[in-house]
């Protein structure tokens, strides 16, 4: 496994260790639909958390929310149109976050980012 995708899902677990520890439930991860995937699926109360988790080991070159692009939003904001629709349950807010983790030999540093980019 190439260093990148082994700090990647290093990133994914810690961010999955992360919500549990701070009350969310869990409801899937790494779902796919067509071309998108959503690292991590939560629900709090009466709201889906749709999670994007960016890695980085270091945050010279931004930080790691600065990474998420507009096309990834596009494929986010779809996958999670069909996962919410799937759920067949009425009157649930849908919420986008980013969890921005450095992690690194100086240690790890996680990041929650609440309503990170809106989907409309």
């Amino acid at each position: 496994m190439a260093d990148h995708n082994k700090l990647g899902n290093e990133g994914e677990e810690l961010a999955y260790l992360h919500l549990l520890k701070t009350g969310y439930e869990i409801l899937t991860r790494n779902y796919v639909f067509q071309k998108g995937e959503i690292d991590i699926i939560a629900r709090k109360e009466n709201t889906i958390i749709i999670v994007e988790v960016k890695t980085r080991s270091t945050p010279d070159f931004g930080d790691p929310q600065d990474f998420l692009k507009p096309g990834q939003i596009k494929r986010l904001v779809a996958t999670a149109h069909h996962f919410v629709e799937e759920l067949e349950e009425n009157d649930l807010d849908v919420r986008f976050d980013i969890v921005a983790i450095i992690k690194n030999k100086a240690g790890t540093r996680i990041e929650h980012l609440e309503d990170a980019f809106y989907h409309f």
